[in-house]
């Protein structure tokens, strides 16, 4: 908690917050190939949006390991079209892969995921004592 106040301190807005704590790894804006992020934060969790139509669900691989959290696609797609006078043949594939350093303060075996008309959805829980309580009145003896 020290280190969270002290990096907050240090800290001018909330999306520097969210990238200390989860050390999103550096993606240019301008590199098409890797899916901007929408990530929103509710009392219960952390969710992860990220656009990205064109692939089947199957073509996916979401992974955590020691925090690290991988969201990865790739998919190759061909048509072949034969006539009598020419063969054409052309393929496509596509992929990216997209890294978060997830804080203690959540609950990796429990992340969910969804795929749903081009969109990606993970819900991160958080732990129990990372919610928020209500206050505690402490009686005077």
């Amino acid at each position: 908690m020290k280190t969270l106040v002290r990096n907050y301190d240090n800290l001018n807005s909330f999306p520097a917050l969210f990238n200390e704590l989860f050390g999103e790894q550096a993606v240019s804006k301008f590199n098409k190939n890797v899916p901007s992020a929408n990530i929103k934060e509710t009392e219960d969790n952390f969710g992860i949006e990220l656009v990205v139509p064109g692939f089947k669900k199957e073509a996916f691989k979401v992974e955590v390991h020691e925090r690290n959290l991988t969201i990865s696609a790739g998919e190759k797609t061909e048509s072949e079209e034969k006539t009598e006078t020419f063969l054409r043949k052309e393929y496509s594939f596509g992929s990216f892969t997209r890294s978060f350093r997830l804080p203690n303060t959540v609950d990796s075996d429990n992340i969910e995921a969804s795929y749903e008309d081009g969109v990606l959805h993970l819900t991160i829980p958080k732990k129990e004592e990372a919610k928020p309580k209500e206050p505690k009145l402490i009686s005077i003896n």
